[in-house]
């Protein structure tokens, strides 16, 4: 699929993965009809929604809608959406996140700003409260957490450009051949954490990740799975175990390992109690039996990995303090 608008082909493939949101997914498409760069296609790709019928595409050749008829997950969704792209850039929106209009201007000028860049960010603001911030890019701590940073904090224009570890999928734009290069999400994550999981592999492969201060959506945040309960944090468990296994060079991950147990640990006894303490030990038997298929996939990781393990940790954070901030 390649639309052709005006005399141009798309510069961009904007991906929605929609479940049981329609009325999410209207808003969404409704303010990427009205983005002043109009060099893209959008996809949106539902999981077998109750709601799909109710999803009202704009009039406008540039959108599409494939229906799949089971709920796959968000990894397995947008990788589906991304085949075939002939455009350079493979971008993901999350269906409750509302873009202003400059926004994908702003990422493909800050595409061509910086050429050695495979990875942008978008600024995130509580879609309630925009005057807060709901994530300014991924960060990826050497003792084997992840979180978006940035949450709650006061947002204040012109919002900060510069590095991050990975975007967040929420609002992200990845370099096609990269994506592909990289085997696009890992479809066993399902969802959470496949963002850092993508932006790890791609970082590996010795590329960088810039946030775009001027790349602005309104995002709900988990306005989908929030009401599922203990869902995210179950799966952001279990796909950490899987991230730091995977993605950690050797002998780094000698230190992140016992790292990531003490972590763990300190948790599970200050901040995890009763039923929330459940689900972590049930997300870390999960991921200690998926250890297998994980173990295979870290072979072919290591192999494309072109950055030096001084570069990685440079990326990471290594200071406790900062994960309790959230910064």
């Amino acid at each position: 699929m390649t639309l052709i608008h005006g005399n141009s082909a798309p510069a961009a493939r904007v991906i929605v993965v929609s479940y049981n949101s329609a009325v999410y997914v209207n808003r969404c498409l409704a303010a990427l009809a009205l983005q002043t760069e109009t060099r893209f296609e959008a996809v949106v790709v539902d999981n077998a929604s109750r709601d799909v019928d109710a999803i009202r595409l704009p009039e406008d050749p540039r959108f599409s809608l494939i229906r799949l008829a089971d709920n796959t997950g968000f990894a397995v969704a947008n990788n589906i959406g991304a085949r075939g792209a002939a455009a350079p850039w493979i971008v993901t929106l999350n269906p409750d996140a509302f873009a202003e209009p400059d926004w994908l201007r702003a990422l493909l000028d800050a595409a061509a700003a910086h050429p050695d860049v495979a990875m942008f960010g978008s600024t995130q603001l509580c879609a309630d409260d925009p005057s807060r911030l709901d994530g300014i890019g991924d960060r990826y701590a050497g003792f084997g957490l992840f979180w978006r940073g940035g949450v709650g904090r006061p947002a204040v224009r012109p919002h900060t450009d510069g590095e991050t570890f990975s975007p967040c999928a929420a609002a992200a734009m990845y370099r096609r051949d990269l994506f592909e290069a990289a085997g696009g999400f890992d479809e066993s994550f399902f969802c959470y954490g496949e963002d850092v999981d993508l932006g790890f592999r791609i970082r590996l492969m010795g590329a960088r990740c810039r946030q775009v201060g001027a790349a602005v959506v309104h995002h709900v945040g988990s306005g989908i799975t929030k009401e599922y309960g203990d869902f995210s944090l179950f799966h952001s468990v279990r796909n950490g175990v899987w991230i730091l296994v995977k993605n950690v060079p050797f002998p780094l991950i000698a230190v992140s390992g016992p790292l990531y147990v003490l972590a763990m640990s300190y948790l599970l006894l200050f901040r995890w109690r009763g039923a929330p303490a459940r689900t972590v030990w049930r997300g870390l038997r999960a991921a200690l039996s998926g250890l297998g298929g994980v173990l295979r996939r870290r072979r072919a990781v290591q192999a494309s990995r072109r950055i030096s393990q001084r570069e990685l940790m440079v990326a990471m954070t290594w200071d406790p303090r900062t994960v309790r901030r959230g910064d």
